[in-house]
């Protein structure tokens, strides 16, 4: 064996911590009196070296001595063994990761003198049992909350103040435009919009500072795209809300109100931000969405409290039409809920087959008065005052007219022969039962509206939410009248 001539010092090794290509070794040779080693398995077969030194300066003692004191010093291994021949590094020992068995034979390989490293180290499969990864991973996981801990606070106190200074901004814009737009809804619109604007703006902030500014210009410039897409999506409850914000903008009608729309007629009692709730004559409360409510014919009846309603009525040919006129107009005149103006028109209407036809206008209070009931009690009247003047009211499907002074026998199966019945003649009428003379019968049950009644029912039905409605409480002049018939002025 030839003698090495310089011994290394403890800083002699170069390059230990260095990572290199796979390992090299080279089998020991033989030569006289060497220790023959079995050979290695065809995957631990080292590559040849690339360089083998002639004369080493360092003896293989002090090699292994070096690279052992080297392996226990880092504590990465289990019983760590080196064994040094003719400067081939022969490792033992069991390490837990083929990193640290690969940074051993980087060692050795990197040591002077070092002509071939066979690494037999084992790599010790992990225990079932072993939980050490997971406590690392919860302690890296602990290590970044709390570098992250800060800009948390931060974080959490920017937001919170932007949603305070969302809230005062709501409400400065909702008290600012109290004044000045009238409808509730779209005040409400306009001052939650200047406070989302105001919480995006710290949102905002926040994600510019955390280093995510395309996060930030995506969540901005998104606001939009996100609308469109859910106005798109939800096209008919977009279509309801912005009927709901023009309706309380124009405000075609105010709480009950009776209006007619869709072919429905009944009273209002809730616009919200989907449907308008009305009463109906019936009793029954129906909900109709806005946007059928915007875009349909719409008729107030309490916007003019005053209505027109008319009636046709025959008389015989024989009869005078001034006199029927008058009489009729006599009635209307003394109706205590017929209004003299506009005054009450008697017009001839045109010539039946049997009558001639009269119609009937007159206008009353649609707010204090039933338009339906005042119609029963003047058809009911003016009938009356026909009879009780000998104004005869014939009709082709109950009656037949012959001339005057015909006798008329009429035969059936059960009787052979009736009496003689009068003709019907232009000035007589047959004698009629008498009937009572009052405006209104207990049938009628006054002449009052029923607003109130419908009201109270839909009291009863579904109470109202009055944080919900759009419109404005009914002024005391639109308030829905007791049932009274009110006494006509003279």
């Amino acid at each position: 064996m030839v003698l090495r001539a310089v011994v290394l010092g403890l800083l002699g090794l170069h390059g230990c911590c260095g990572l290199a290509a796979p390992i090299a070794a080279q089998g020991p040779d033989k030569g006289k009196g060497a220790q023959k080693q079995p050979a290695p398995n065809k995957e631990e077969l080292p590559a040849a070296p690339t360089k083998v030194d002639v004369k080493p300066v360092a003896r293989d003692e002090e090699i292994g001595k070096r690279l052992q004191n080297v392996l226990d010093a880092t504590g990465w291994f289990t019983d760590p063994e080196v064994r040094v021949e003719e400067g081939v590094v022969f490792l033992s020992g069991r390490t837990e990761t083929d990193e640290l068995k690969k940074w051993a034979s980087d060692l050795a390989r990197n040591t002077q003198d070092v002509v071939a490293v066979a690494n037999r180290m084992e790599v010790s499969e992990p225990s079932a049992w072993d939980f050490s990864p997971a406590w690392s991973g919860l302690l890296g996981l602990w290590r970044d909350f709390v570098r992250f801990l800060p800009f948390l606070v931060f974080a959490l106190l920017i937001l919170a103040l932007s949603a305070a200074a969302g809230l005062l901004a709501t409400r400065g814009v909702r008290a600012m435009l109290r004044s000045r737009v009238q409808a509730k809804l779209l005040r409400g619109v306009i001052a939650w919009g200047a406070g989302v604007f105001v919480f995006l703006a710290g949102t905002y902030i926040v994600l510019r500072v955390s280093g995510l500014t395309q996060l930030a210009l995506t969540v901005v410039g998104g606001t939009g795209l996100v609308g469109l897409a859910l106005g798109i999506a939800f096209r008919d409850i977009t279509e309801n809300f912005l009927a709901s914000i023009f309706l309380s903008m124009q405000r075609p009608f105010e709480t009950c109100d009776m209006i007619e729309v869709a072919g429905i007629t009944g009273y209002v009692q809730q616009l919200n931000v989907r449907t308008t709730i009305l009463m109906t004559l019936d009793g029954n409360l129906v909900q109709v969405p806005n946007a059928t409510v915007y875009k349909s014919t719409l008729r107030n009846f309490t916007a003019n409290p005053n209505r027109r309603e008319n009636f046709v009525v025959g008389i015989g040919y024989g009869d005078p039409i001034d006199k029927a006129q008058e009489v009729a107009r006599k009635v209307l005149a003394e109706h205590p809920a017929v209004l003299d103006d506009p005054e009450p028109w008697v017009l001839a209407d045109g010539l039946g087959p049997a009558t001639v036809n009269l119609r009937i206008y007159f206008w009353l209070n649609g707010k204090e008065h039933s338009w339906l009931k005042v119609r029963s009690s003047v058809i009911r009247l003016v009938k009356r005052a026909f009879q009780q003047h000998g104004i005869s009211m014939p009709d082709e499907a109950r009656e037949v007219v012959f001339p005057k002074g015909i006798p008329v026998t009429m035969l059936d199966s059960k009787s052979a022969e009736t009496p003689p019945v009068r003709p019907s003649r232009g000035g007589d009428a047959a004698p009629v039962p008498e009937e009572p003379d009052a405006v209104s019968t207990k049938a009628e049950a006054g002449l009052s509206s029923e607003a109130g009644e419908l009201e109270e029912q839909a009291r009863q039905a579904q109470p109202r939410n009055e944080g919900e409605n759009l419109l404005q409480a009914a002024p005391a002049d639109r308030a829905i009248p007791e049932n009274r018939v009110p006494a006509k002025d003279s």
